[in-house]
């Protein structure tokens, strides 16, 4: 078949490594002018990690990824409010857990397909047409292209869900919060294999040191402390995060300061894509698009692998019944995406508690987490995948 995938992102290209493994002709549509690397930094387990060992791409991961030794809650003063050790994680997970930037991961899954398969950057679908036997897109370079299955693997604000489902207000949950990342050279503090991380009431501030002396930084902040417009350039981006944290303690006004030296700032609501249906006649979702847990959930790309394995298999199992192929993807994995939203939303305010109390809690539970039970109590759900991936004979 032609399939067409808008996004070049983790789901996308992943998709696209199974499918050209099957026969199928491709073209991957990505907006960015170019494939971006780098990012926030990410934790890699569970299912995720298993289809990258099938992929057989877990040794370029390991040598892509991070040996975190711990996480560290900062208090205002410069000194430990409390620690947990990421052996509690390589614990629960067997050995099988590994941290890297997101772009890292994305790009060596894309190194898998490089060659393989037709890439058009700087293009996006601006309209599509999925009403008959065929998909056909009209690109926002003015080209037409047709397609046997088209797939919207472009993320959380996918502009082919838009297009094909209507208003993205029906489909996207917001958390209450926002979260901006980003990174730059030669900033003076560096604690090596820590994530290190400070808290004050609906704030928090992060920051882990990168190779090559980079340094990335993640905020977030509740949204009733932002009554700003949604700022969409780097500059009012800037202006809001200074403007939210501006009396924030700890680090923060370096940090604040340390935002002259870049011009790329990821700035975006915390939200999931609740989608009542992941596929329309020949057009499907996939990835964030699809059912987005939330960059707060921690598994997001692993789970995108996981649908995009899921949804190749189907299509070749299915021999070109295309909406047998499509109900059968979703009819395996909605229930345990949607466990694992529901799991992400309970978690989502331990990244930034909303009163004092909250910090105080969270300090006290992350202390209690050197004993294996309690961990297991706290964590050991969210870590563990009730999904046992199919053997598809791609």
């Amino acid at each position: 078949m032609k399939i067409g995938i808008v996004g070049a992102g983790i789901a996308g290209p992943c998709l696209a490594y199974w499918l050209q493994r099957a026969g199928h002709e491709l073209t991957l549509i990505e907006q960015a002018p170019g494939f971006r690397t780098g990012g926030y930094v990410i934790d890699f387990w569970g299912v995720g990690y298993d289809v990258a060992e099938r992929m057989g791409l877990i040794g370029a991961v390991r040598e892509r990824s991070y040996a975190v030794d711990e996480v560290r809650l900062m208090k205002a003063s410069g000194h430990a409010a409390s620690t947990l050790s990421a052996e509690v994680f390589r614990r629960l997970t067997h050995g099988r857990y590994t941290s890297l930037a997101r772009g890292d991961l994305a790009e060596v899954i894309f190194n898998s397909v490089r060659d393989k398969v037709e890439t058009l950057f700087g293009e996006s679908v601006v309209a599509v047409d999925n009403a008959g036997a065929h998909v056909d897109v009209l690109l926002s370079g003015g080209a037409s292209r047709g397609f046997d299955l088209l797939v919207g693997a472009d993320g959380l604000h996918s502009q082919v869900r838009q297009l094909v489902w209507g208003d993205q207000d029906g489909f996207e949950r917001p958390l209450g919060y926002h979260v901006a990342a980003f990174s730059i050279e030669g900033y003076p503090y560096r604690d090596e294999r820590i994530y290190v991380t400070y808290a004050e009431p609906g704030l928090s501030v992060s920051r882990f040191a990168m190779r090559k002396g980079r340094s990335v930084f993640l905020l977030v902040f509740a949204d009733s402390l932002f009554a700003l417009p949604e700022p969409h350039d780097t500059a009012t981006r800037k202006s809001a995060l200074r403007t939210v944290f501006g009396a924030c303690g700890w680090e923060t006004p370096g940090i604040l300061h340390a935002l002259d030296d870049t011009d790329e700032i990821y700035f975006d609501r915390v939200s999931q894509s609740c989608v009542p249906s992941w596929s329309k006649g020949r057009t499907v979702l996939l990835g964030d698009a699809a059912a987005c847990p939330s960059l707060l959930a921690g598994e997001g790309a692993g789970l995108a692998m996981t649908e995009a394995y899921v949804l190749a298999g189907e299509l070749h199992d299915a021999r070109g019944d295309i909406p047998l192929a499509l109900a059968a993807y979703e009819t395996r994995l909605r229930s345990f995406v949607t466990d694992k939203q529901k799991s992400a939303r309970a978690f989502a305010s331990s990244f930034a508690p909303k009163t004092v109390f909250g910090i105080w809690l969270r300090n006290v539970a992350t202390k209690l987490m050197v004993f294996p039970p309690i961990a297991d109590l706290l964590v050991g759900a969210s870590v563990k995948d009730a999904l046992e991936l199919p053997d598809y004979t791609i």
